[in-house]
């Protein structure tokens, strides 16, 4: 059984994560967030020095505003990270890297094994069509959403612009240009409103045909679910950032 501290414990995302431990999975033995009000049956903190549960592992779908505490407790203790935090970029994600430096880190914006799919799909698809196409990309939230695109929307991005053979731009305003769309260019549009747990579309828009791959959750759990199986991944690797495209080579091997 893995024992998991649980960084984010309260929020939607944490508490989805509650759901898929019990008596046959991992334990969640303590949680964090910053509001230590106690929901399930594990003590929470509010902060790092407060805990004093032994854990396998961190798995963390708190703010990036815990990011760096969340790395400090994580290299302090030498425990695997499952960092499922969005929004990491700039000087974070330095510190992300360099914090792969002593422990392993399974990094990913979207813990979906259906996306992972959709990026492999859209990496093969700009490889193929992306002389004779444009590339735009939907992502559509809950109107409770803080970052906008979405994290999962500019892995998808980036899965595209890998399979191009010239330098991709990312476009997240068009209305601000006012101008014709260019031929290096990637659109990423975002929406927000009610409750969309999260939807995905790539669109590949040649002169004589569309071809769109798309991927619409259902739910939270399905996060949920692969954060749990990046867990017992992450379990004895070494130090190093560890990716979707790893779990998935791992199952299909």
């Amino acid at each position: 059984m893995i024992d998991v501290l649980l960084s984010g414990c309260n929020g939607r995302m944490g508490q989805a994560v509650v759901s898929q431990c019990g008596p046959a999975g991992p334990r969640i033995v303590a949680g964090y967030d910053q509001s230590a009000v106690k929901q399930n049956d594990f003590p929470v903190y509010d902060s790092f020095s407060l805990i004093a549960e032994a854990a396998d592992l961190v798995i963390d779908f708190s703010h990036i505003s815990a990011t760096p505490a969340v790395l400090a407790y994580c290299q302090a203790k030498g425990l695997p990270l499952v960092l499922c935090t969005t929004g990491i970029k700039g000087d974070l994600e330095a510190k992300v890297l360099a914090a792969a430096a002593a422990i392993p880190i399974f990094k990913s914006f979207n813990m979906s094994l259906g996306i992972s799919l959709l990026l492999s799909l859209a990496r093969q698809a700009a490889k193929v069509l992306g002389d004779t196409c444009d590339i735009e990309i939907i992502e559509k939230h809950h109107n409770q959403k803080l970052d906008a695109p979405s994290g999962t929307a500019l892995m998808i991005a980036d899965a595209a612009a890998a399979g191009l053979n010239f330098q991709a731009e990312y476009i997240r305003d068009r209305g601000l240009r006012q101008s014709k769309r260019g031929r290096g260019e990637i659109g990423i549009h975002s929406v927000r409103g009610g409750a969309i747990v999260g939807e995905h579309e790539a669109m590949f828009i040649c002169p004589q045909e569309i071809i769109s791959i798309s991927h619409s959750a259902q739910s939270r759990e399905i996060f949920a679910r692969g954060a749990v199986k990046a867990a017992g991944f992450l379990l004895g690797k070494k130090p190093g950032i560890y990716t979707m495209d790893d779990l998935v080579n791992s199952l299909i091997q």
